[in-house]
């Protein structure tokens, strides 16, 4: 944080706790999915509860790019701050009103479609998260800077993911045995709205972007950015962007997001072994993607992000046997596994941003970013159906596929995009 003022360091915070908080929120279900799949989705079948489970989870990924646009188009044109404030506020109520749910033995079918419901309405505000956050970070720090502050923002989700680790860890210790599957998944929903209290704290705090302050002095705010976005100008970069996304968001979340039920169900790790690998791989997930920005930062975005790709597509298939190896020689593939193939989009706040102008740059960012959560969050659900079909020992192979298929989507479009390091934000 050396080297930036009062006012970017409270906007850099109150970014970065608030895609933690994202990625908090959003990965609890990912580490319930098998303690909950019975308790909304009973079946004989545990494999297709478990699916179902997580086509809630798929289907706050995807409500995403609409929480993008309408968020998007607010923070153009009334402030980047005042859109992250509703944001971080509605998601944090929906995470806990996951806790409030009833379950199929009481309430029969109406659980399931209440659970899909809120997931429904998280997904809308955590779409506005990302895009808000990124681009006022972006504007408000020095050039020279940007690759370094990208990467940390990026960081976040992981960051969050590894702060839901912990206090799932803890919760299986305070609830052991059946008590986690009656009560103690739902303490660990209504955690949620802890880290949303002190990231609503800090923004309310925090200045608006000086860039859009700028434009909306000057009368330049753009009254249609979307119709600006698809125009010939912008269009390329538009879907350029949005492609990196699916590629990016279908290796994230078919390795670490996955991992739990990976685990879970084709290793031989019971809850609390899970909760320490999981810290384990947030960890260097959240170090990773510091570094990825960082190196952009060097040696451009486009380099930082192909290196790390293309240094997945060698690893994917080997860390993914190793994972289920057991022993001591996990905690090295699972560091392997995470601090290579999630990490690559710690460039991306800083590549998008100096992709897009500032009347529009909110829209584009957040709309492309979300994107590509539309194809992209499906990763989970193929790579357990590919599973599903696959003998016990070559259970890895389709985890490794499934993320080599991930990075071959990313690498086409990052490279015919052009190289944004010493872009000037306008």
């Amino acid at each position: 944080m050396s080297g930036l003022t009062l006012a970017q360091k409270k906007i850099v915070i109150g970014s970065f706790l608030g895609w933690s908080l994202d990625g908090y929120d959003i990965v609890l279900m990912l580490l319930v999915v098998p303690s909950i799949s019975q308790l909304f989705f009973p079946s004989e079948n545990q494999l297709f509860s478990i699916l179902a489970t997580f086509a809630t989870y798929t289907v706050t990924l995807i409500m995403r790019p609409l929480g993008g646009a309408i968020f998007g188009l607010y923070g153009d044109k009334f402030g980047r701050k005042k859109s992250m404030v509703i944001t971080i506020m509605g998601f944090s109520i929906a995470t806990f009103s996951v806790g409030l749910l009833p379950t199929y033995v009481t309430v029969g079918i109406i659980a399931p479609i209440l659970l899909i419901l809120i997931r429904l309405v998280q997904g809308i505000f955590a779409g506005g998260e990302w895009g808000s956050g990124a681009v006022i970070t972006m504007e408000s720090i020095p050039k020279q800077k940007r690759g370094l502050f990208s990467g940390f923002l990026q960081s976040g989700f992981s960051f969050g993911f590894l702060l839901a680790a912990i206090v799932f860890q803890m919760v299986t210790i305070q609830f052991s045995g059946n008590a986690f599957d009656e009560w103690g998944w739902r303490v660990l929903f209504f955690t949620g709205i802890i880290p949303g209290v002190v990231a609503l704290f800090v923004r309310l705090k925090m200045d608006e972007s000086a860039l859009w302050v700028a434009v909306k002095q000057t009368k330049s705010l753009e009254r249609s950015p979307f119709k600006k976005i698809i125009n010939k100008k912008n269009r390329k970069a538009f879907f350029l962007c949005a492609f990196v996304m699916t590629g990016m968001v279908y290796m994230y979340h078919g390795s670490i997001s996955i991992l739990p039920t990976y685990l879970a169900e084709f290793g031989t790790f019971e809850r609390f072994d899970i909760a320490n690998i999981m810290i384990f791989a947030t960890v260097f997930s959240w170090i990773g993607m510091i570094f990825t920005g960082w190196l952009s930062q060097k040696i451009g975005r486009k380099k930082a992000i192909l290196y790390f790709v293309i240094a997945s597509i060698i690893v994917a298939i080997p860390t993914a046997f190793g994972i289920l190896s057991g022993g001591f020689s996990i905690v090295f593939f699972v560091i392997i596994y995470a601090f290579v193939i999630s990490t690559a989009s710690g460039p991306i706040p800083a590549f998008f941003s100096e992709r897009f102008s500032t009347e529009i740059r909110n829209s584009a960012v957040g709309l492309s970013y979300n994107g590509g959560l539309i194809f992209g969050s499906w990763s989970p659900l193929i790579a357990l159906s590919l599973m599903s079909l696959m003998t016990p020992d070559m259970v890895p192979l389709a985890l490794g596929l499934n993320i080599i298929i991930g990075a071959i989507i990313v690498i086409i479009p990052t490279i015919l995009s052009p190289e944004t390091k010493d872009y000037d934000l306008q």
